[in-house]
């Protein structure tokens, strides 16, 4: 016996009919005797009862094979798909290597789920990131040499973020971050102000983190841990200056790092200092040299603005308004004359 389908058309419409035949020979001729009309069993059913009656063997789906085991996938898809688009491989270094496969795997677990980078390690076996890319089996020691290999090539991926991201005249937001540290053996850590981890009475690591009007990270700088906050910003101005020869950038900051230090101390000897508002709002660098032209730092007064949690929170991408008042258009000065060139 078998299934045959039988198709037929009337007008514009084709209509199937499944029936269940045996084959009689009389002679020299075949004869079709329908034992049974199927057509209206669903046609997983009708599937089945052909494979059975050409004789295949057929079992339940869940003893047709073994589960060996079963990983977690559709997270890993999604990040890696968002990496491959903003180009973040390139972004680290051109050319593939396992270190940078590694720098990979640790970005993306750390989007995934934050841990240590023991935790990484078992990630990568847990989930299919690190089949995705590469490197499984890895230890806790490959990822420390390749966070070695990725703080080797620091300054040439601030600058193609620098390249991408930041514009001459946009804004930049600049704040200054710690975390506690335990050991004695690192260079930078001191005990110093605590920015709320909590844990006081530690030596600490400070880190300020330079971004851009939306928020996307651009730099970021270690220093040590007793250091002001207002003493990390003049290096973050030559870093724009000179590594990223940006011509005019505004940086936003929070009243602790823009301080009358830093308003009233020039950059370069010899050159052009810096200008103060009167309303105390918005302090200006002028005259670096023609390549750095201003160099704004804004700063919240209190009952005014709050500039701070602009700082703070920085994918807003806008400063703040005042309430009651409209926003001073920052101005800037040449030192040499004292003319005024127009709105900043």
């Amino acid at each position: 016996m078998h299934v045959a389908k039988i198709s037929r058309r009337h007008g514009d419409r084709e209509y199937d009919s499944y029936l269940v035949r045996r084959s009689i020979r009389e002679g020299r001729r075949v004869r079709h005797e329908t034992v049974a009309n199927v057509s209206r069993l669903p046609i997983e059913a009708i599937e089945a009862l052909t494979q059975a009656l050409k004789g295949v063997a057929l079992m339940p789906a869940g003893e047709a094979f073994e589960i060996v085991r079963s990983r977690k996938h559709g997270h890993v898809e999604a990040v890696l798909t968002a990496a491959r688009r903003l180009g973040l491989a390139r972004l680290l270094d051109r050319e593939p290597s396992r270190e940078r496969d590694l720098c990979l795997a640790m970005i993306a677990g750390r989007v995934l789920e934050g841990g240590s980078k023991l935790a990484c390690t078992r990630r990568l076996q847990s989930c299919t990131l690190g089949e995705e890319l590469g490197v499984e089996g890895a230890v806790h020691d490959d990822l420390y040499q390749a966070m070695d290999w990725l703080l080797a090539r620091q300054d040439q991926v601030e600058q193609r973020l620098a390249r991408r991201h930041l514009k001459a005249g946009e804004l930049a937001l600049y704040d200054v971050s710690c975390s506690y540290f335990e050991g004695r053996s690192c260079p930078l850590a001191r005990f110093g102000y605590d920015h709320g981890s909590g844990k006081r009475g530690r030596m600490q690591v400070e880190y300020g983190l330079l971004c851009d009007s939306d928020g996307r990270p651009v730099a970021i700088e270690c220093f040590e841990g007793s250091l002001k906050d207002s003493q990390t910003l003049p290096s973050q101005v030559k870093k724009i200056e000179q590594r990223f020869g940006l011509s005019r950038v505004i940086v936003v900051a929070d009243r602790g790092i823009g301080t009358n230090d830093n308003v009233n101390t020039d950059l370069r000897d010899g050159r052009a200092g810096v200008h103060h508002r009167a309303e105390g709002a918005t302090n200006q660098k002028a005259g670096q040299g023609g390549r750095l032209a201003a160099v704004g730092v804004r700063r919240a007064q209190p009952g005014r603005d709050r500039l701070g949690a602009a700082a703070s929170r920085p994918a807003a991408g806008r400063l703040p308004q005042p309430a009651h008042r409209r926003r001073a258009r920052p101005q800037t000065f040449r030192a040499a004359s004292g003319h005024r060139e127009g709105p900043g």
